[in-house]
């Protein structure tokens, strides 16, 4: 049974951080692209970043370069995200996604697997 699982969610004051992370069974993980995208509450579901099966290719959302880093370990088959100075416009449900190709899409069709989602919440 494929099973993407996202944690680390939470609330953080602004300029916080936390670490999310995306845990992957039921399939080939060192095969597949996986994406972080969020949606904020009335708002279209958007990429935040990605990475790809290769390693060879990162993919980061132009409101977040520089405060967020994604990381993935093949051997515990995760994907990591790392955000540092977090904002209120930051604040979304989290999710993670799979897709079966080397290559990273910010079409969200495009991807094979989701997790549930972690709340992150960021305000004072």
């Amino acid at each position: 049974q494929v099973q993407l699982v996202e944690s680390g969610g939470g609330l953080v004051q602004p300029g916080g951080s936390l670490r999310l992370s995306c845990a992957a069974s039921g399939f080939t993980f060192d095969y597949y692209t996986i994406a972080w995208f969020r949606q904020a509450p009335g708002k279209e579901r958007e990429g935040v970043s990605c990475i790809t099966s290769s390693y060879g290719s990162i993919y980061y959302l132009d409101s977040v370069k520089g405060r967020f880093t994604i990381s993935r370990d093949n051997a515990k088959n995760t994907v990591d995200l790392q955000m540092d100075s977090l904002k209120p416009e930051d604040t979304a449900l989290y999710y993670c996604a799979a897709r079966r190709v080397r290559y990273c899409s910010a079409y969200e069709s495009s991807y094979d697997y989701w997790g549930q989602g972690t709340q992150v919440t960021v305000s004072s």
